[in-house]
């Protein structure tokens, strides 16, 4: 296990984020301290993306405070908070590797564009992140020429490329098979383990969530239903974690709702459905 401090990494106090007088993020709180692993999760459209895009700094919200290492960052312009940045890596979901260039490519862009080392300590640090994530040698394939999980492992590594002190991950295992998953898994066991990295992943695998986390935060409905270590979690009374985590039709988070239970549910923010009409044509023969 890392060795925790009291430092807070990432501070988020208050965070209102809302689309006309919807709000997907509601009045979020929430630390994350140095050596933490900290899995996000929540059925799909909680808002666990949103709030992680309003953590590193690429949307604004409505109200509220972010701080990364201490820094406000929400009144930031790109200028000011690419320093910021600088230290953190983020793993997409989909490893947003760019198709024209190659895997070394890829994991050489950030110390291209941040760094004025030479081309020769480039490649040297290309071919450490590779061999660090199982992939040595793969330098001169093309992101097509390699597995989705591949994929996935190359968007690590160049996530890692600036030794960063923190690492985001907006679902890293989705849409890998169960092998994958856990060595994806166990790559991040690695680094917040050995390195003593921080780390905050957006997931809803709970296999994966329970495997690497230190914290757990569940949203859902836009707000924090429960927080706490993964045992914490496993115990809940809450029954809407216990829907979620055991992966249960039944429960109160709905699955099917009637136009009038969905208009009234604390789950759902009705969109009015006659605005959208216009949308939907007839095909005339």
């Amino acid at each position: 296990m890392p060795t925790l401090n009291n430092s807070p990494v990432i501070e988020v106090s208050d965070l209102v984020r809302k689309f006309g007088d919807r709000a997907v993020i509601n009045d979020i709180s929430l630390n994350v301290r140095r050596g933490e692993t900290l899995v996000i999760m929540g059925g799909s459209g909680c808002g666990k993306s949103t709030l992680l895009r309003h953590i590193i700094g690429s949307m604004k919200p409505t109200s509220g405070s972010v701080k990364i290492f201490g820094q406000e960052i929400t009144t930031m312009n790109e200028r000011e908070i690419a320093p910021v940045r600088r230290r953190f890596g983020m793993l997409f979901q989909s490893g947003a590797l760019l198709a024209s260039l190659t895997v070394g490519e890829n994991v050489a862009l950030p110390l291209l564009q941040h760094t004025d080392k030479s081309e020769d300590e480039i490649e040297e640090i290309v071919e450490q992140k590779l061999q660090m994530v199982g992939l040595s040698g793969f330098e001169d394939l093309k992101p097509a020429e390699i597995s989705g999980g591949m994929k996935k492992r190359v968007g690590l590594a160049r996530a890692l490329a600036l030794d960063p002190e923190l690492l985001f991950s907006d679902e890293p295992t989705s849409g890998l098979d169960p092998i994958m998953t856990a060595v994806v898994d166990q790559l991040t066991l690695k680094l917040t383990h050995g390195e003593h990295m921080t780390a905050v992943v957006v997931t809803h695998d709970m296999t994966s969530a329970f495997r690497i986390a230190t914290r757990m935060i569940m949203l859902g409905h836009g707000s924090i239903v429960a927080q706490g270590t993964p045992e914490e979690i496993r115990n809940s009374p809450n029954p809407e974690v216990q829907q979620f985590i055991n992966g249960e039709a039944d429960g109160p988070i709905p699955l099917n709702l009637s136009q009038e239970e969905h208009e009234h549910h604390q789950h759902v923010k009705p969109r009015p459905f006659v605005g959208a009409r216009h949308r939907f044509h007839r095909k005339i023969a």
